[in-house]
């Protein structure tokens, strides 16, 4: 996670610390590369908190990140899982420029429960940065993630579902909210393995390269087998 350790923003879900964050770290895009480079990392997951006090959102942040990763790990793969940078479409252009190979933003949950679980994020919003990242670079593998049990009704998921794919969003993560705390919001239903199953044929369906689905899913679960599969199919 770049960017420091405190957000701007204070989703009920979430248990990242909230506040003004500190200066950035100049030196931090460096050391997550040398750190990833220590650890034999072969595919490497860079996000972070969201920081509406930068210009850019730290886009730029992310970039100089990328840089550092293909200058030291020129074999790895890089996957970033970026905030909404307040919608800024520069934001996304820059980037993506910088040739991640997944492109990941969450959109969390579905479009009703936006004003609860992400009060300061909008849905379309969010829609258009994986929508713009396709159009931008048509070979970067778009990634999101839902969170299910936080209220939402399965036509709601599907329907979600559907519009990820009207962006071209190529793989799908769907996992169980877990509530952080008892001042977090809370978990309405722990969904039924079985409903994770199904919903993942039904992504398979609808077009989706990869659909992880399970209780324990998280954004990263698997991150770097599901991207080396899709990287063999294309290459095959």
């Amino acid at each position: 996670m770049i960017l420091g350790d405190v957000c701007t923003r204070n989703c009920p879900f979430c248990a990242v610390a909230h506040g003004k964050p500190t200066s950035l770290d100049e030196n931090e895009p460096q050391h997550v590369a040398e750190a990833a480079k220590r650890l034999g990392l072969q595919h490497v997951v860079v996000t972070s908190v969201t920081r509406d006090d930068l210009p850019d959102g730290g886009a730029e942040h992310f970039v100089k990140t990328i840089y550092n990763l293909r200058k030291i790990l020129p074999n790895s793969t890089v996957e970033v899982l970026v905030p909404d940078f307040r919608g800024l479409a520069k934001a996304t252009e820059v980037v993506i420029r910088a040739k991640p190979t997944v492109f990941n933003h969450n959109l969390d949950t579905v479009p009703r429960l936006y004003s609860s679980v992400r009060p300061k994020a909008d849905y379309h919003v969010s829609l258009q940065i994986l929508n713009r990242a396709k159009e931008l670079d048509s070979i970067v593998i778009t990634k999101s993630g839902l969170m299910l049990g936080l209220g939402e009704s399965s036509e709601e998921v599907l329907e979600t579902m559907r519009d990820l794919r009207q962006v071209n969003c190529d793989v799908l993560t769907l996992g169980q909210y877990l509530c952080p705390s008892p001042n977090h919001f809370p978990v309405v239903r722990f969904v039924d393995p079985s409903e994770f199953d199904e919903l993942r044929i039904k992504g398979v369906e609808m077009g989706f390269k990869s659909v992880v689905s399970g209780p324990l899913v998280r954004s990263s679960y698997r991150a770097q087998d599901v991207v080396h599969e899709i990287l063999s199919r294309q290459k095959g």
